[in-house]
């Protein structure tokens, strides 16, 4: 597995060999021992999978958990664009956004460092998004800001209206998650 750091400290594009034939294909998404040898760490504590429409905006979401929360994500299922936020007060690229593709069959995957926001648009007709987390969800530390929030400008990857959920749909603004001091420091 390949390791490259994209351009917010922590956050890296993993690759991984797809190897197919005419039953379908086979790739490992997640090596602790490629990680470790990257001098990445990261331990999983839970796993989810979400499956969504076409034109489904999910996020941006984030973790305040004391212990922190990193990701690990990866499309098992069709397409979908990843978009990764950083809002950790003091980091060297303080809301800067970065869109990941990433196909079921294409090998890629992504580690988001903790404190980053995360979302996701799904390009396909269906898509399938699994990740594992650092640390378990906890409601009571889990925050989101509104997706479409002008100042932050997410190129979502919508081909029609986008479906958002209605807590999304009404989450403050980056500006004032900032205000109320509910953003994460860079460490």
């Amino acid at each position: 597995m390949k390791l490259t750091e994209l351009t917010i400290p922590g956050l890296f594009v993993l690759e991984s060999p797809v190897h197919g034939d005419d039953r379908g294909f086979f790739r490992e998404w997640f090596k602790l021992n490629d990680f470790e040898a990257a001098g990445v760490s990261f331990q999983a504590q839970q796993a989810n999978l979400s499956m969504s429409s076409r034109d489904v905006v999910r996020g941006l979401h984030y973790s305040l958990a004391p212990e922190g929360q990193a990701k690990v994500v990866t499309c098992v299922y069709g397409e979908l664009d990843d978009v990764i936020v950083d809002i950790r007060v003091g980091s060297p690229s303080f809301g800067r956004v970065e869109v990941v593709h990433l196909g079921a069959g294409e090998g890629r995957s992504v580690l988001l460092p903790a404190g980053v926001a995360h979302g996701f648009c799904v390009t396909s007709e269906n898509a399938a998004l699994s990740y594992l987390l650092s640390s378990p969800f906890n409601a009571q530390v889990e925050l989101e800001i509104y997706p479409f929030d002008t100042e932050i400008s997410v190129p979502w990857s919508v081909s029609g209206e986008p479906i958002v959920s209605p807590k999304d749909a009404a989450a403050p603004t980056f500006a004032a998650r900032l205000a109320a001091n509910q953003l994460p420091t860079f460490h």
